[in-house]
C-alpha cells in the first residue's frame, strides 16, 4: 500500500471568517472545482457543513464514466479546520485537512491530503500515469479560480 500526500498553500485577502463562510459552505465545491470533472453534488446540503455530515457527489474524472463519491465531515473547528474523508469512492483511503490560519493581509489556507489508490502495483501505475496530474490540475484551477474570485496577498 503506497500513501500519496498532496500538501497546497494559497493565501487570499479574506479575513478568517469569510474564507470560512466560503469553503465551509459545501454548495461551493462545484465552483472551485473544473467544469471538466462533471462535479455534481447528489445529495441535499446545508449552507454550513457540521461534523458528521454526509455529501454525495458524482465526478467523471475519465472517459466520461460517473463515480458515485460518498465523503463524510468528520472534524469541525470553527474557523480553523475540517476534515473531510471518503466513505465510499474511486479511492481505498481519502483524508482531506482544510486548514485556515490568519497571514499578512487575508488568510493561509492548507489543504493536506493523505490518499491511497486502490489496485496495488495498478494503482501505483495509474497515479504516475494519470492520477497526480488529474490532483495538480484540480488543485490548479482551484488556486486560478480563488485569485480570480477574491484576488491576491500579493
Amino acid at each position: 500500500m503506497k500513501l500519496y500526500r498532496l500538501h497546497r498553500t494559497q493565501n487570499l485577502p479574506l479575513s478568517i471568517n469569510e474564507a470560512w463562510d466560503f469553503f465551509s459552505d459545501p454548495r461551493n465545491l462545484a465552483l472551485i472545482t473544473p467544469p471538466s470533472l462533471g462535479f455534481k453534488v447528489t445529495s441535499d446540503v446545508p449552507s454550513k457543513m457540521y461534523r458528521g455530515m454526509i455529501v454525495t457527489y458524482t465526478v467523471t474524472p475519465l472517459l466520461n464514466y460517473p463515480v458515485r463519491w460518498v465523503t463524510e465531515i468528520t472534524h469541525v473547528d470553527e474557523g480553523r479546520l475540517f476534515v473531510d474523508e471518503q466513505r465510499f469512492g474511486p479511492y481505498r483511503f481519502w483524508h482531506h485537512q482544510h486548514i485556515f490560519e490568519e497571514a499578512k493581509g487575508g488568510v493561509e489556507m492548507t489543504d493536506l491530503i493523505h490518499y491511497v489508490l486502490p489496485f496495488g502495483p495498478l494503482g501505483r501505475i495509474a497515479h504516475s500515469l494519470i492520477v497526480k496530474r488529474q490532483l495538480d490540475d484540480i488543485f490548479n484551477f482551484r488556486r486560478t479560480y480563488l485569485v480570480d474570485r477574491f484576488g491576491t496577498t500579493g
